[in-house]
């Protein structure tokens, strides 16, 4: 949208955009269960933006919008939304917190300029919420901290500050403190402004600003004393005023702050209760105070296509557009969405625009602003702007769009590989194509969602983050395609490599009556660290092998590491040096040095002593002390490591690594094992050797 266009707000003209300092970009992340959709809910309630409040537990959230999600009471798909507050246009997406859906969170933290952090103030910080926060890290994403569920038996703000601490390796400071907990939480004090809002029951939902009550004042004193000298130590200024003795305002303080929170220096914790209404507006406060603005980031890099030399984009209008695919989404009523994160420059509907990544020109049908599964339709969109466009056919996750004459490769998003695998098949024969169909639309939303047939069963298989990853898929598939489809039993995604570094050679003679086919390539293999990967590297010297034809042997090469040696399994973390080779003047093609790159890469992974590598998930389990005992004893009969475990009152914390292969069903033992009293949650860790026993299953299995 352009400075000057009249936005809309319910459909209502709510006067001109305002200007990029008063746009927030951010994301509400989050372990499951600590409560970002209700946040989210209230906060489009207090904005205006909605008029009345869903709830999670009644399947009535806006934000939640598809009917699995409303069922099992998760975030599946990261929503959007545009909201207004003081002036202020904030761009909101509500991230999932099951790991199984993790690339939703990275793929918006890629876009976003700040973050909220929703933590349960009984379980404080939890495995999921250390997921989410390196992934911030990771794209350096400023964010505010707010402790959720102070209203609940056994919840503990100033733990949770002290876990934020210790487990993320961050430097929270408290910017608000609990007017008591549990039951007798009644408001908040504000630090910065230095007095209490409390919430009565028949009160405005902003609450009602007091004195500081006497029994909380020391403790406030001490709290804001810290805050002003942790703030003062990351600014030269203001460091100069305490030390000196002077006063520093409230003013000064937020200036301060704002720039230790954008910096990363500092992390600034709120609490509340967004079940209870109690600290949400001041939470879109700190969004406005202390959350950057497009301007605020540093400008985006990108590699120029003409040059190859890294540029950047100022976030302003008039610099060339440039924007970054995040998300597709097929909309049942307006077909294929793509979302995107305008850098820089503006564009209105009906431009056309240059794919950099694939090499396309693309025409922007409309544009869209969302609001979850709802949208307004808008002529313009520019710099610091989160839009979905339509018409896009040929853009996907990762892609960048941008000016034709100012070509553009802005960072790509990158999403982890999958660890299981099951297969798809349709009820009836008929309903294949349909099936082949639906599963390309999934496979385009869904960067961590493979699909593939199978070349010695025939059968359709698709691989993804988890079991609920591929049962969602599949239910997505029956409720939104029309497809009655049904899963096989998931399947581990094992992998492969060698242990010893070797020499193996490929050679390739076929005479026929007219051109032969001849190659011959010398290559030496090593192993890797593990999560390396794959790495080819050309030592050929002399002409040896024609140029040209070096490219030919790294493809055969890579085609090979597709199917290891010991069951069929992909091939990882191994170099593979071509050293030496020779080629005939007529014979030798590109096809013949494919090939033989191919038979060395396998005569080598035989004699390099390959070993089977299945995945170790990380597990933590949150358990009543009662039913430690059995838990624990189940762990270790899954081959599980248990790493330690923690205890608060009756609550004890097991952390473990167990095999991928030993946590089919688990939800369902666990359950059985607590009397449904236990939870638990589970990611990907490591890839480590199986045991003899593992291997000569799978080997079978395999074959």
């Amino acid at each position: 949208m352009s400075q000057t266009q009249t936005l809309k707000k319910n459909g209502v003209d709510s006067g001109p955009k305002p200007p990029l300092e008063q746009v927030r970009n951010i994301g509400f992340i989050a372990h499951i269960d600590a409560g970002k959709t209700t946040v989210t809910e209230r906060v489009l309630f207090y904005t205006g933006r909605i008029y009345k409040m869903g709830e999670v537990h009644d399947g009535t959230t806006v934000m939640d919008w598809m009917d699995q999600e409303r069922e099992r009471g998760i975030t599946i798909t990261a929503a959007a939304a545009t909201t207004h507050w003081k002036d202020h246009t904030i761009n909101i997406i509500d991230t999932p917190g099951h790991v199984d859906f993790t690339a939703e969170v990275e793929r918006s933290l890629r876009v976003l300029d700040g973050g909220v952090v929703v933590f349960d103030a009984v379980a404080g910080v939890e495995s999921q919420s250390e997921t989410v926060w390196r992934q911030a890290d990771k794209y350096s994403v400023p964010r505010i901290c707010f402790v959720n569920k102070m209203d609940r038996v056994g919840a503990d703000f100033y733990r949770t500050v002290d876990m934020i601490a210790s487990r993320l390796n961050a430097k929270p400071v408290p910017v608000q403190l609990p007017l008591g907990s549990e039951g007798g939480f009644e408001g908040i004090i504000d630090l910065v402004e230095n007095v209490a809002i409390i919430y009565p029951e028949d009160g405005p939902s902003e609450g009602i600003e007091v004195q500081i009550p006497e029994k909380y004042a020391e403790t406030a004193a001490r709290y804001r004393d810290s805050l002003i000298e942790r703030v003062a130590e990351t600014d030269d200024e203001l460091v100069t005023k305490y030390l000196e003795g002077a006063e520093i305002t409230v003013q000064e303080i937020k200036r301060g702050l704002r720039k230790a929170t954008i910096s990363n220096q500092l992390v600034p914790v709120l609490c509340g209760s967004a079940l209870k209404n109690k600290g949400i507006q001041l939470m879109l406060d700190a969004v406005l105070d202390y959350l950057p603005s497009p301007l605020d980031v540093p400008p985006v890099k990108a590699v120029s296509n003409k040059t190859g030399e890294e540029v950047t984009r100022e976030p302003s209008e008039q610099a060339p557009f440039a924007a970054l695919a995040f998300k597709v989404v097929t909309d049942p009523y307006v077909g294929r969405l793509v979302y995107c994160r305008v850098y820089s420059g503006k564009i209105k509907s009906g431009a056309t625009v240059y794919n950099s990544t694939q090499g396309y020109k693309e025409r922007i049908g409309r544009l869209l602003e969302m609001h979850a599964n709802h949208r307004e339709e808008v002529e313009e969109t520019s710099a610091g702007d989160i839009i979905a466009a339509i018409g896009l056919k040929n853009t996907y996750t990762g892609d960048t769009i941008c000016d034709m004459h100012a070509p553009i490769l802005l960072e790509s998003i990158s999403f982890p590989e999958p660890v299981i695998s099951a297969s798809v098949e349709p009820r009836s024969r008929g309903d294949q194509d349909r099936l082949t169909h639906a599963l390309a639309k999934m496979a385009d939303e869904d960067p961590t969602l493979k699909v593939y047939q199978d070349d010695d069963t025939g059968q359709t298989v698709i691989a993804g983050m988890g079991e609920m990853h591929l049962e969602v898929t599949v239910e997505r598939i029956r409720r939104e395609q029309g497809v009655d489809a049904r899963m096989g039993k998931p399947q581990v995604a094992y992998r492969e490599t060698i242990t010893v570094a070797i020499r193996a050679t490929g050679r390739l003679v076929k005479q026929t009556g007219g051109h032969g086919q001849f190659a011959h390539v010398v290559i030496e293999m090593e192993p890797l660290e593990p999560g390396q990967g794959f790495e080819f590297v050309d030592k050929i010297r002399g002409g040896d092998i024609p140029r040209e034809f070096i490219p030919s042997v790294e493809k055969g090469v890579r085609g090979a590491l597709t199917a290891g040696v010991l069951a069929g399994f992909p091939l990882v973390d191994l170099k593979v040096t071509l050293v030496d080779g020779n080629f005939h003047p007529v014979d030798s093609s590109d096809m013949a040095f494919q090939m033989a790159g191919a038979m060395a890469l396998r005569e080598g992974a035989k004699k390099g002593k390959p070993v089977l590598l299945e995945p170790v998930m990380n597990l933590e389990i949150i358990t009543p002390g009662e039913f430690l005992g059995d838990i624990l004893g189940d762990v270790t009969a899954r081959r599980g490591h248990i790493k330690g475990f923690e205890g608060r009152g009756d609550i004890q914390t097991v952390k473990a690594f167990v095999p991928l292969s030993e946590c089919f069903g688990y939800a369902t033992q666990i359950r059985s094992l607590s009397q449904g009293r236990a939870t638990h949650s589970m990611e990907f860790s490591h890839y480590e050797p199986a045991p003899e026993k593992v291997v000569e299953q799978t080997v079978v299995k395999g074959r």
